[in-house]
């Protein structure tokens, strides 16, 4: 029987060796242990984005440390290392290092305020001198992998074969299945659309240096970057103005939907998905207020194309990062 993660946890079977679950978002990482007893010993701290290229790297294996020291696991009982990253990755050596436009100042340059001048940020290398087995994907692929699992993405628990699942949050990212094959693409970087250009909109700098891309219109710290001088310092306070009324934050808001709106279209054009799961920090946060706007956007374009395709909010709620990494090696 497929376990409900949300209401019940997730235990590993009896006798079965503890793993490590990594979650790296562009403000935060996130590690937690799973084992028989579930998921225990979680630690949290902000992406390492000073110091040298393997910041991030170290920081990971520190916090493995510090979840098995919490969850009281010996570190050399780890299995497995499930590491569900942002992207996009470039392969040195066939190992993964990240390209991330949240991370990585080098890319977009001083203008970003980002406090280094990495190309790329060392993350395979280290942890696979630390640890036997490891597994990093995108986390849009590894979130995309649990709401199949367990999340909104299947039905009566056989996972969906056409979907995809993309995040709205500090970036914006997706996961995508064609005829039950997960994209990855040359590099892992498949499901980028993120990055399509949709604007020449001058004050939408994104991370990767990109003018006028989709992360550089909506995504959480692109809000705060273009409305701040408006009075809105963030992502919840463009909202909050909103629901109380604020015509003017009610008209930036809907310029978000619409671009979002857009991307979801063209990845349902492009891939024929019959359902498209949605989270991330600002679509969660503002489901209620988004989605069907959202569906709005979509709704009657090209109806050959769109008819059959639901877009709904990820099973998994907030917490679908965390799965994303456990699905990846439970």
């Amino acid at each position: 029987m497929t376990p409900n993660l949300l209401t019940d946890g997730f235990k590993l079977p009896a006798g079965t060796a503890p793993v490590a679950c990594v979650d790296i978002g562009g403000t935060k990482v996130a590690v937690n242990v799973v084992d028989e007893h579930g998921a225990r010993g979680k630690v949290v701290e902000p992406t390492a984005t000073t110091g040298a290229p393997d910041a991030l790297g170290q920081q990971i294996i520190r916090l493995i440390h510090a979840s098995c020291d919490a969850a009281d696991v010996p570190v050399g009982r780890i299995a497995r290392v499930g590491v569900s990253s942002c992207g996009p990755f470039v392969l040195n050596q066939g190992l993964v290092e990240l390209a991330a436009p949240n991370i990585c100042g080098g890319l977009a340059g001083k203008a970003r305020g980002l406090p280094n001048d990495w190309q790329t940020a060392l993350l395979e290398a280290p942890l696979r001198a630390a640890f036997a087995h490891v597994r990093v994907e995108n986390d849009g692929i590894g979130a995309l992998e649990a709401e199949r699992r367990w999340g909104a993405l299947q039905v009566d628990g056989v996972p969906m074969a056409n979907c995809a699942y993309v995040t709205w949050s500090t970036g914006i990212g997706t996961g995508l299945c064609v005829d039950g094959h997960v994209l990855r693409g040359k590099n892992g970087n498949a499901g980028h659309a993120g990055h399509l250009f949709v604007s020449s909109n001058t004050d939408a700098l994104c991370g990767c240096g990109n003018l006028g891309d989709v992360e550089g219109l909506v995504a959480g710290n692109a809000i705060a970057r273009r409305f701040a001088a408006q009075g809105y310092a963030d992502a919840a306070a463009l909202f909050v103005a909103a629901y109380a009324g604020d015509t003017r934050a009610i008209a930036l808001i809907d310029d978000l939907f619409e671009v979002m709106g857009r991307l979801l279209y063209n990845l349902i054009a492009t891939l024929d998905v019959q359902r498209i799961s949605l989270g991330g920090s600002v679509y969660w946060h503002h489901r209620a207020y988004l989605l069907p706007r959202l569906q709005a956007v979509v709704k009657g374009k090209l109806p050959a194309l769109t008819d059959g395709c639901e877009l709904v909010s990820a099973g998994l709620g907030e917490r679908v990062g965390d799965f994303g990494a456990l699905a990846l090696v439970a």
